[in-house]
């Protein structure tokens, strides 16, 4: 069995986790940005910075086809090895 798991491999998919992780990474400092003026009393950022804040949800979004990616490739995997 050791010989069948693979050991630091990146494997399908990884680097879509990666980049989503990358991207959710930047709207969740963003979020924090621009929720920041709401508690120290300073004027709002513009409705650009709002919208960089939707990069949490890309980035997820990224992040999950990247999982999606890999559990298919596995299962075509495992199909062709036991068939």
């Amino acid at each position: 069995m050791r010989d069948k798991t693979q050991t630091n491999s990146a494997g399908p998919g990884d680097g879509m986790v990666r980049i989503g992780a990358i991207v959710f990474f930047v709207g969740a400092v963003a979020t924090l940005v621009t929720v920041a003026p709401l508690f120290l009393g300073t004027d709002p950022f513009p409705p650009l910075a709002y919208a960089v804040c939707m990069l949490m949800g890309v980035g997820f979004l990224i992040a999950a086809a990247g999982v999606l990616r890999g559990i298919a490739v596995q299962r075509r995997q495992a199909r062709s090895a036991a068939g």
